[in-house]
């Protein structure tokens, strides 16, 4: 990103040193035990491959996909990942309103504070963040000389090996068919984009085109803060509906921004449920205790850790994230009752198959529009 007087919007260096101080200590554990967590996990990820590749059968016979690397990452190491996959993807948006910025008087100086902020700000929220995610298919990450990823923008896939082994314990289940069962969902998230040529491309074009809608006016931006901070605080004038139930993240959306969001829900809830319908499909073959774990996993899910854990999701979006799974999931199973995989898996053969967020809450539209029209 070019920067205007040497700062730039988002301070990513302060982001990371902020987030690796206030990040949480993990669980305790010994040298051995942990280098032994390590390499069954990495076990876990590449026998994973086999069985999404068999119960998915998204990858046709002799076809291998590209390559993208699995990574086991510490907390810390899960925030250097994703704070240099946020620099990549958020560069068109930060780029725009640095210029914005560099044309007003004092923009310079302001930038500099501002980066510092900002990126405190967001050192913050990955440090918060960074004791809650088990794993994660990295789409947009760019190699670095400590990270690297899958050639031609591939992603990579990271497994947070102090965060598995905390809910492991908390849950009280076996960790050995944990690991696994984590590894497959990761997994099937790597099969996803590997297998699916177009779906990283279109995903990436749906985020640019929402971060484009972004308001760059600081005053626009600061009144529709504003506004979210009313409805909240239950400021909002009597008898006006809409808002309420929302997200921070949502209510600052501008209408085109909602638009593109509903498009990007349905195709997230189609990832995050394919995801837990495969991890659960194939448990039972390899995770003898599938069953014990995934009610364990639900309840954890639903109440959250904390009042402020359930605040905190609350205000970010990521209940939003929870139903995601829950929908998604719901979606996938009921068109592979009624189409079978087979059938279900036209969902990958462009933008136009994916089903639309009306869709994904009931299937039977999905399956008439792409099956029945084509057999028509």
């Amino acid at each position: 990103m070019t920067s205007i007087g040497g700062a730039e919007m988002v301070d990513w260096k302060l982001a990371v040193a902020t987030a690796t101080r206030l990040v949480r200590p993990g669980p305790d554990i010994g040298r051995d035990e942990a280098r032994a967590v390590v390499a069954e996990l990495r076990r876990h990820a590449k026998a994973s491959e086999e069985h999404v590749r068999a119960f998915t059968r998204m990858i046709p016979e002799g076809v291998e996909p590209q390559d993208t690397p699995v990574l086991v990452v510490d907390r810390a190491g899960w925030v250097k990942a994703n704070v240099e996959g946020f620099r990549e993807l958020l560069k068109p948006l930060l780029g725009k309103m640095q210029e914005r910025r560099g044309s007003t008087p004092g923009g310079a100086v302001l930038g500099a504070v501002g980066g510092k902020v900002t990126g405190v700000e967001v050192g913050m929220l990955l440090s918060f963040l960074s004791s809650r995610v088990l794993g994660q298919y990295e789409t947009f990450a760019p190699a670095g000389r400590d990270l690297p990823s899958g050639g031609e923008g591939g992603g990579r896939l990271l497994l947070v090996a102090p965060n598995i082994v905390h809910v492991e314990r908390e849950l009280e289940v076996d960790p050995h068919d944990f690991r696994l069962w984590v590894c497959l969902h990761e997994e099937t998230h790597r099969t996803q984009f590997t297998a699916v040529p177009w779906l990283r491309a279109h995903l990436e074009g749906e985020i640019q085109s929402f971060l484009g809608e972004t308001e760059v006016d600081p005053m626009t931006v600061l009144e529709r803060f504003r506004e979210a901070a009313q409805a909240f605080a239950g400021g909002r004038p009597e008898g006006e509906q809409g808002e309420d139930g929302r997200s921070l993240v949502e209510l600052v959306q501008t209408p085109a921004q909602r638009e593109i969001l509903g498009r990007l829900t349905a195709v997230m809830s189609l990832l995050e449920g394919h995801a837990d319908y495969v991890m659960d499909g194939v448990g039972p073959q390899v995770v003898p205790s599938v069953a014990e774990i995934r009610e364990k996993f639900q309840q954890r899910r639903a109440k959250g850790a904390s009042r402020l854990d359930l605040a905190l999701r609350k205000l970010l979006g990521m209940d939003a994230k929870l139903r995601q799974y829950k929908d998604g999931e719901r979606f996938v199973r009921a068109v592979v009752d009624e189409v079978g995989m087979d059938g279900f898996n036209r969902v990958w053969t462009s933008p136009n198959t994916l089903p639309t967020k009306s869709e994904i809450a009931k299937p039977a539209d999905w399956v008439a529009r792409v099956h029945r029209k084509g057999e028509a």
